[in-house]
């Protein structure tokens, strides 16, 4: 029993406003009814064929980039509830109100202005989180607010299934009264933080944190380090992309049309390891710096996408999604921690928005790239590249951590021993 309350350790004692967050992105992904529907919906309801449908999914990943940088922005300068409120509020008015209407061009058109109000307030969640931690407990406040996300997101999407044949306006409205529900929690119980500084006896333990002047631009070069993570966790991402892209095509040509069924129990195994095992690797990794920990997550993606070049039964899949998860929560609870440790505060809202859209372009291209080597090569070649792409990923964020240990002071997680 005292170890089993020993594994949530790293969730006790966090300040009041994460519990907050935590259980607000529980409800937001908990009525994420949406977003895992949208392509049925653009094609099904709205009538797209598949290629219209791809190429409106492109253009909304490609217009939300600069509300990104502009969220970036509002939110060091007007603040981090602020853009919160506000643009979360309004995007989900948006979703109820396109549940009010019948499937049209219209309902695709609000839906992109929805997608625009999210990423506009994305940065600004990122430098919320950062502002009300602290290097010793950022880690467990990452890891509370992934398991969040991911405990809402395992129900949703199964009630989102339930409603879409018949019910097709109460996916949009449960998602946007969601959606406002979450909202209306951080306007209540949350402060605003970005005028919150670091106290003059955490300045020499949180140098890399404190304000400075100039633009975004200027703080990147004077920080290449954030840089070179970006690109590495840009390939890193490329890998990942693979789980949702390459597998799906490789469980269809071993096991034709069980391929889409098997597929579904590996998603379905995937949502139960994130939820059991994020607590476990969270406690097991707490002391261990975030770059360290990222660089064996990227092993596991090496391993687990790798093997697959040689497996043509199904219980390897399982196992190669087992390594996968691992790496996968290794590298989610990490990555942003060590964003935030190397960032200053007044800079955390452009930060946050700016190396995101390095990191997702691996993701975003991943299929292209790799659906034209397929077609001109084969899956098992895929594989091989895939794997190897994960050792070089590895082997570089290894390298990176051991110059930040030379270059830079110790902030990945000061007081290690406390």
């Amino acid at each position: 029993m005292q170890s089993f309350k020993n594994l949530f350790s790293p969730y006790r004692g966090l300040p009041k406003e994460i519990y907050i967050i935590f259980f607000a992105r529980i409800i937001n992904s908990l009525g994420g009814f949406v977003h895992p529907l949208l392509v049925l919906i653009l094609t099904q309801k709205i009538g797209m064929d598949s290629a219209q449908a791809g190429l409106y999914v492109t253009l909304v990943s490609v217009i939300s980039a600069p509300s990104m940088i502009l969220g970036g922005k509002l939110a060091d300068t007007l603040g981090r509830k602020f853009i919160i409120v506000v643009s979360q509020g309004l995007g989900g008015i948006t979703v109820i109100s396109i549940g009010l209407i019948e499937p049209s061009m219209t309902m695709a058109y609000l839906l992109m202005l929805s997608s625009l109000f999210f990423a506009l307030c994305s940065p600004a969640y990122d430098a919320l989180l950062a502002d009300l931690t602290t290097p010793e407990n950022r880690k467990g406040a990452y890891s509370l607010t992934y398991m969040g996300f991911n405990l809402g997101f395992a129900v949703g999407p199964i009630m989102a299934g339930l409603l879409y044949k018949n019910h097709l306006d109460l996916v949009f409205i449960i998602d946007g009264i969601a959606t406002l529900l979450a909202t209306t929690l951080i306007f209540i119980f949350i402060k605003e933080t970005k005028t919150k500084h670091i106290s003059v006896t955490e300045k020499t333990e949180r140098k890399l944190e404190e304000h400075v002047e100039g633009s975004v631009f200027k703080v990147l070069r004077a920080r290449p380090i954030l840089i070179m993570f970006a690109f590495i966790l840009l390939c890193i991402e490329f890998e990942y992309a693979q789980w949702a892209f390459t597998i799906p095509l490789h469980l269809e040509e071993l096991f034709n049309d069980s391929g889409a069924a098997y597929y579904g129990t590996l998603a379905a195994f995937n949502g139960i390891l994130v939820i059991s095992f994020t607590p476990i690797i969270t406690k097991l990794t707490n002391k261990i710096r975030p770059i360290k920990v990222i660089a064996t997550g990227a092993l596991c993606y090496a391993f687990a996408f790798g093997m697959l070049a040689f497996t043509t039964i199904l219980p390897f899949f399982y196992v190669s999604i087992f390594i996968m998860t691992i790496g996968e929560i290794m590298i989610a609870i990490n990555a942003s921690t060590f964003i935030a440790n190397q960032t200053p505060a007044s800079h955390r809202g452009r930060v946050s928005s700016i190396l995101p859209l390095i990191i997702g372009a691996g993701y975003a291209t991943s299929p292209m790239i790799m659906g034209s080597f397929i077609a001109a090569y084969s899956i098992t070649s895929a594989w091989m590249v895939i794997g190897s792409l994960g050792f070089i990923s590895a082997g570089l964020m290894w390298l990176l951590q051991k110059k930040d240990l030379t270059n830079q002071p110790d902030t990945d997680h000061v007081k290690v021993g406390a």
